[in-house]
């Protein structure tokens, strides 16, 4: 019985820690990182969206794998539309401005 709980309480472990571990610091997807969000938003609450000519060069500016991640995030994002999503704005800009290579 010992050995049971002993077991169950590892693999327990192993998951919350593989999760917390899976989220990283910045959130769970590249919308929720304050850094790579903040050139396309005119304010530090990221509320206002920044010009279209500035939201193109701020995209252009950054590496491949970053717009990448946006990208896909976006479309993660609007497979599961919802009031729980945040980007709407921003995800119909990087279709619209940089998301079409």
């Amino acid at each position: 019985m010992n050995i049971k709980m002993i077991c169950f309480g590892a693999m327990a472990l192993s998951m919350v820690t593989g999760s917390a571990l899976a989220a990283g610091q910045t959130g769970t997807s590249a919308l929720d990182d304050p850094a790579k969000m903040q050139p396309f938003y005119t304010d530090s609450s990221m509320k206002t969206m920044v010009s279209k000519d500035a939201f193109v060069k701020a995209w252009k500016a950054m590496s491949p794998e970053d717009q990448t991640a946006m990208m896909t995030a976006c479309a993660d994002e609007a497979k599961n539309a919802n009031a729980a999503n945040t980007h709407p704005e921003f995800c119909s800009s990087v279709k619209e401005n940089g998301g079409s290579k």
